[in-house]
């Protein structure tokens, strides 16, 4: 019987970050190590803070075979809900790896098809594999650097600190002075259901 052509290529770990945030994207990462790669201090991003997280990036972005993160807006995500966006999110980081593999492996429980390539959905698969610890650290910090980014067109959420997160301090302000072009109107911004002006 004749072989998959993928066997002879290594395996990338994908994860995401944002899907629970009221605004901004949600961004999908990937990542393929070197054969018989380790590193002690990758670990799931939530498990870290800020400044570990910035740290290891540059580590991973440099020791990687190949990495890519793919974005998908508050727009697409209203049009087909979190779940497909955060799919969407990780296939359009894997169209972007420049290296050959033969399996992926992704946080979590759910996933669509590839191309015809084999994959593994773990559950907290962020803790137990490297490859996808180490794309949930990049999925995160892009997404927070974006998240910073908007934080200074748009001061009154304070994005700054819960990066489009449902803290007490965003909902109020989402109250006081409506949504954003950037929030996701299909999620549940207000614990009411009060009418929100477009800011």
């Amino acid at each position: 019987m004749l072989l998959s052509v993928y066997e002879k290529w290594p395996e990338v770990g994908c994860d995401e970050a944002g899907r629970g945030c009221l605004a901004g994207p949600v961004v999908g990462a990937a990542v393929v190590f070197p054969e018989h790669y380790s590193n002690d201090k990758i670990n799931d991003s939530k498990k870290l803070n800020a400044a570990k997280r910035d740290e290891l990036r540059k580590i991973i972005e440099q020791d990687a075979l190949s990495f890519a993160v793919g974005f998908v807006d508050n727009v697409e995500i209203d049009a087909i809900n979190i779940l497909q966006a955060s799919i969407l999110a990780m296939h359009r980081a894997l169209k972007q790896v420049s290296e050959p593999f033969n399996r992926i492996l992704v946080d979590g429980n759910k996933f669509k098809p590839f191309y015809e390539i084999p994959h593994t959905c773990i559950v907290k698969g962020d803790g137990k594999y490297l490859s996808i610890a180490a794309a949930s650290i990049l999925a995160k910090t892009y997404r927070d650097e974006y998240m910073l980014q908007q934080a200074m067109l748009f001061p009154s959420y304070g994005w700054g600190k819960n990066k489009g997160y449902p803290t007490q301090y965003h909902r109020d302000a989402i109250r006081e002075s409506g949504i954003s072009v950037l929030h996701r109107k299909s999620f549940t911004l207000l614990s009411d259901d009060i009418q929100l002006s477009l800011f």
